[in-house]
């Protein structure tokens, strides 16, 4: 089996849709819909991921199916009940006062690098940031409805691997979100998913290409082929966006 993640194009976030430079990207992913072969497809419902989508689909007149926990992984943490970890979200902000709900997995490289449990393959679960938000209950239920798509397809989970009841050689196309590719990349590696959100950054519109790999017969993992490739944004001229990423030196330009 064939995972494909293609992440959104360049996000106006207010709006909840691309920017004009987002629809530039996603129009030369459309150029290349054919050759990568998607398979069966599924989107988030967010604007962005759907707009996106939609010049593939467009191109190769096809739908793709919207699924609901393929949104952008929405666990928040409550900083008014969680004051000890404001070093780690020094960029929350107060709304009448009060801290509003703030994304989970934007913590701050002196916390994580200090506070090394939120980094492990099994202790992040148990980790203050996850004991103090709903970072768990979404991993695990978004992952489960991951799982029961892959179910559908042959692949059981078994552990930290699959079982294969059935093979298939076909592809299923993920048009999402950067955050909930890491959650599960991270699922299908067994590793913490907040490795992943501080050490990986994923372009928009970028491809990341996962295959099964079964050394031993009825036993698959997965393995990952391409991570965030932006060939179709390279061959059409266009400049890779850095939605996602921070500066690369603190004096530089981009956002700290």
């Amino acid at each position: 089996m064939r995972l494909l993640f293609i992440r959104h194009g360049d996000p106006d976030y207010v709006h909840d849709t691309l920017t004009e430079k987002g629809h530039r990207e996603a129009a030369l992913l459309a150029e290349r819909a054919e050759a990568l072969q998607l398979g069966k497809c599924f989107v988030s419902p967010l604007g962005r991921a759907q707009a996106t989508a939609g010049y593939s689909m467009k191109k190769l007149g096809r739908t793709a199916k919207t699924l609901g926990w393929l949104q952008e992984f929405p666990a928040r943490i409550d900083l008014n009940r969680a004051p000890q970890l404001l070093d780690a979200f020094p960029n929350a902000r107060k709304e009448d006062g009060k801290y509003a709900p703030h994304i989970v997995w934007d913590i701050m490289p002196s916390y994580w690098g200090e506070f090394s449990d939120c980094m492990d393959p099994a202790r992040w679960r148990e980790c203050e940031i996850s004991r103090n938000s709903d970072t768990v209950e979404i991993y695990d239920y978004v992952t489960g409805e991951f799982d029961k798509l892959l179910a559908e397809h042959g692949y059981i989970r078994d552990g930290r691997c699959y079982k294969v009841e059935k093979e298939s050689t076909e592809t299923l196309t993920f048009f999402c979100h950067f955050g909930i590719t890491c959650v599960f990349l991270a699922h299908l590696w067994g590793i913490s998913p907040f490795l992943l959100w501080h050490s990986l950054a994923l372009a928009p519109t970028s491809v990341t290409e996962i295959v099964t790999e079964e050394r031993q017969q009825g036993i698959a993992c997965f393995r990952g082929l391409k991570i965030g490739d932006v060939s179709h944004l390279v061959l059409g001229g266009e400049p890779v966006s850095t939605a996602a990423r921070f500066c690369e030196v603190y004096s530089g330009p981009g956002l700290h």
